[in-house]
Order: structure tokens, then sequence, then C-alpha cells
């Protein structure tokens, strides 16, 4: 159900590699990738209240959890007038050993933790300025809750 947004990063169960270069896209050659490590609070309250979503016009942009229990991605394809499109908008909770890339140009709501504080390691493609990342207030606030 995540596919049309991006791709699932799963560890091989054997011991081996596999590569999820295809969903790493960078829409300006001039920017160099970039590699972060983030630190999370965890939610809280729930139901998860999104105020605001965002996106990154020109760069893939992965997760892949270094320490997490759990967490909640919301993401919402592209509205007719721009933005994101609310109503279409979809949540998923992710196991902490589960990461993520959300393909380039997709509306998601910033990183949600669940249980605990959890650590993140982050790639796009980046040069510091404003055309990095886009965020959006959302009209018209929804929860998200867990059933």
């Amino acid at each position: 159900a995540f596919a049309p947004y991006g791709d699932v990063l799963v560890c091989p169960v054997a011991p081996g590699r596999d590569y999820f270069d295809q969903g790493l896209v960078n829409g300006r050659p001039e920017v160099g990738a970039s590699l972060s490590l983030a630190h999370v609070a965890p939610l809280s309250e729930m139901p998860l209240r999104v105020t605001r979503m965002e996106r990154h016009e020109f760069s893939s942009q992965s997760f892949m959890p270094l320490d997490a229990e759990r967490y909640v991605i919301v993401v919402a394809p592209k509205a007719g007038a721009g933005g994101p499109d609310t109503e279409k908008a979809r949540a998923f909770v992710v196991p902490g050993d589960v990461g993520v890339t959300y393909h380039i140009d997709v509306w998601h709501h910033p990183m949600a933790v669940l249980d605990r504080a959890a650590r993140f390691a982050v790639v796009m493609f980046r040069d510091g300025g404003p055309r990095d990342e886009e965020f959006f207030a959302v009209a018209e606030p929804f929860l998200v809750a867990l059933d």
C-alpha cells in the first residue's frame, strides 16, 4: 500500500546485502547527497494531529532506524491545486527495524515516533537552500489514530 509513495527498506534475513538504489532520486544533479542523524522524541499524545506536511520537490528522502520501536508515517498525493491532498492521506505504522524512502515530491508529515525516543540515519540530496524542502500548513487539520 505504500508503493505509490516510496519504498520499504527491509534488511535481508540471510547474511548478505540488498540494494535500494532505484529509490534514491536527485532532481538537481548539481546538488550532492546528504547523510544526517536524527534523534526524534516520541509523540506526547495520540491521536496524532496533522497540522502541516512537507515535501522535497527535487529529492527522495530515506529514513533508516538505528534505534527505534515503532513510528508513524503519514503521506498524501499532490492535490490538483498544489499542496497535499489530505482527503487521500494514508498513515502507516512502521516497525523499528524497517526503513522507508519517500519518493521525490511526496507530501509527508514530519517523523512521528511511538513508544520511546528513536534515532534515524537520513539520506537525501540537499544544498542547504530554500528549495530543499517545502512546508504546507494544513487548512483543515486531521487526526491519525492507531487501531
